[in-house]
């Protein structure tokens, strides 16, 4: 379980925190998803909650983070490393750059933590296979796409097996069937028993595998409840967030006062 206990955290200089007395629980096999406009804290959400913040990033930081009921602080960096995962939206700030073939990267972290050596293929290969991006395993990491190199890093997230996984825009420089991989594959990992913490501006991303949504305005945790309610909520327009595709086409089927029949088939053709 990962839980922030009235967290306020301001950045070394700042006029004022990023984020403001937020609490929240995030439960085993659960995947919480975050969203809010541009700087309303979500990257800063996430490197709080994933112990970047303040040990790498500086800053001040009160109230308390807590790691299956261990309070975090007295951790040191490499401590954290073995339990809880993190994952940004550019793969440049990821990959370990001394890799030469994507096989060696996706096994760095494993291989750093003395997996033993069956168990590191072991989890080598399931981390390529869940992402299908075998056919990379030969290829050198800095000579392929933007999109290519976040699935790798992804990749070399899941072969930690982390209990706990922070992820920030994962998807960000995804295409569509790129998102679906990364989709299933966090599925996968909640089915397992891991929580996962994902901010995304993907809400269709976030309808399909997330159970609860907290929405955040000026650092302020100002919406959280089940995924289905919030991302239906009007006010999160006022926000700065769109809904997701489901959601938009019911409201523009419901202002065309279509018959109750016809809207009954969207809905479950949407929800399907």
């Amino acid at each position: 379980m990962l839980t922030l206990e009235r967290v306020t955290y301001s950045y070394a200089g700042a006029p004022r925190p990023s984020l403001r007395e937020v609490s929240l629980e995030l439960r085993e096999g659960e995947v919480l998803g975050v969203v809010g406009a541009s700087e309303a804290g979500k990257t800063t959400l996430c490197l709080v909650a994933s112990g970047l913040a303040p040990r790498t990033a500086g800053g001040t930081l009160t109230g308390r983070v807590l790691l299956d009921g261990e309070d975090t602080a007295p951790l040191a960096m490499h401590e954290l490393a073995g339990r809880i995962g993190i994952a940004f939206a550019s793969p440049a700030t990821q990959l370990s750059g001394v890799a030469t073939t994507v096989y060696e990267e996706v096994a760095f972290g494993p291989m750093n933590l003395a997996v033993p050596r069956p168990e590191l293929i072991a989890r080598t290969d399931e981390a390529l296979s869940a992402l299908h991006i075998e056919p990379l395993a030969d290829r050198d990491p800095a000579q392929l796409s933007g999109g290519q190199q976040q699935l790798i890093a992804i990749a070399g997230l899941l072969a930690l097996r982390p209990a706990h996984l922070v992820l920030d825009e994962p998807t960000a420089q995804l295409d569509p069937a790129g998102t679906e991989m990364v989709a299933a594959a966090l599925a996968a990992l909640a089915a397992n028993g891991a929580s996962i913490l994902v901010a995304e501006q993907k809400t269709d991303l976030l309808a399909r595998i997330c159970s609860r949504i907290v929405a955040l305005d000026t650092g302020r945790a100002v919406l959280d409840g089940p995924a289905a309610e919030i991302l239906a909520d009007p006010r999160l327009a006022d926000l700065g967030v769109a809904p997701p595709a489901a959601i938009r086409l019911r409201r523009a089927a419901a202002e065309t006062d279509l018959p109750s029949k016809i809207l009954a088939r969207l809905d479950k053709a949407l929800v399907g």
